[in-house]
Formats: C-alpha cells, structure tokens, sequence
C-alpha cells in the first residue's frame, strides 16, 4: 500500500466521515450536506466523491466492509476506515490545521490585474462584490444562529462557520475601504500611465535587463 501523497478537502471528509460509521458514497454525501461541510467541501459533482472513494481504496486508506442491495435502491458498497486511513487522517488534518498552505483563490488573481480597468469602473464592480458579501455575512449569521438556538450543535461543529463569517466580515470591511479611496480619488490611475509601466517593464523581461526603480512613478 501507498499512502496518497497529497491531501484533499474533501479525502479528509470522507475519511473523518468513515471514522464514526460504515458508509455507502450517498450516505457521506447526505451527511455532508446535513452537518454543513459542503460550505466547505465541494460536493457538487457525486464523480468526484466517487473518484476520492476509489483513490482511498486504492491505497488502502478506505476498504469495502459490504455490499447489499434491496428493493427501494441499487446496488451500494459501504465503505469502512482502516488503520491506515485512520493515521493517515490525523496526519493530514494536522497539516491542514498547522501550517497555512499557499493558495491561489480568484479574487486575489483579478485583483491583480483591476489596473485594467478605469477606476470607476473598479468602484461598480466591487461595491457588487461589497453587496453580495454583506448578503452572505447575514447568512453566515442566521445559520450560526439557527444551528447554535435550533439543532443545539456544540460550538466545536460549527468552527468552520466562525471561520467563513469571520473572513467574509474582514473582506467586505477591506473592500469598502478601497471603495471609499475610490469615490474619494485618493486611490486612482491612469491607463496611459500603466502603459507606459507596464511596456517598460517588459522590455526589460525581453532583454534580461532588470530595475531597481520604475520609468513612471504611479500615483
């Protein structure tokens, strides 16, 4: 056996999943959408659980404890932990939870490059993003609250919900922030300008030469 030499969010649901219980793959999607992991595990496509249970077995994380069948449903093979799996999930969520992994989300990508756009045009765009982030703050908050005063969850489930409230809260305060440089002028530039910079810079890429000082000072 082979251990994977690699994590994924959603190989260490499945094997903390497995770790309670016996499960069949819509077992473990059913319950990842009832505890609310798919907030931060993508279960959108069941292929792609199905391939992280065939990539488990494989390596001999996950085995087949049964397969059984009846009249409501098909054929389904229930899967159980193994000693194996069971290591190896401590190992990954140690590393998951200890060390911040670099990783290259959108947003930071096209912020990047907002300079393509004139400022107005970046002041409409993210008082969008500002409005569907408040949106989203307020339904963190109701579900925190309807998981917390309803189902009566301890806080201990509910952590990755903190933590996806507490990031979206930060977001929207940075982005108002910058789109209030925006409406003022104190954030601005000029596509001339960036041109300029940006020809500058490239010719220099081109022919190996490198600057320790810009041609255009950008405002």
């Amino acid at each position: 056996m082979s251990t994977p030499s690699r994590s994924s969010p959603l190989a260490l649901t499945v094997l903390a999943l497995l770790h309670f219980q016996p499960l069949h793959p819509y077992g473990i999607q059913r319950l990842i959408k009832q505890w609310g992991k798919d907030q931060v595990v993508n279960v959108g496509q069941r292929a792609s659980l199905y391939r992280t249970i065939d990539r488990l077995l494989t390596t001999g994380l996950v085995t087949v404890r049964e397969t059984g069948r009846d009249q409501q449903y098909p054929e389904r093979t229930v899967y159980e932990l193994t000693d194996a799996g069971r290591s190896t999930m401590r190992v990954w969520l140690n590393e998951m939870l200890g060390a911040p992994k670099q990783e290259f989300p959108q947003f930071p990508a096209a912020l990047s490059f907002v300079l393509m756009l004139a400022p107005e045009e970046a002041l409409d765009v993210l008082e969008q993003r500002a409005e569907a982030l408040a949106q989203t703050l307020d339904a963190h908050d109701k579900s925190l609250a309807e998981e917390s005063d309803v189902h009566g969850l301890p806080r201990v489930t509910m952590l990755e919900g903190e933590y996806l409230r507490a990031m979206t809260a930060a977001e929207l305060d940075w982005i108002r922030g910058v789109t209030g440089d925006l409406r003022s002028g104190r954030l601005s530039w000029s596509l001339e300008e960036l041109s300029g910079f940006a020809q500058s810079t490239g010719q220099q890429a081109l022919t190996g030469r490198t600057s320790s000082k810009p041609d255009h000072d950008l405002q």
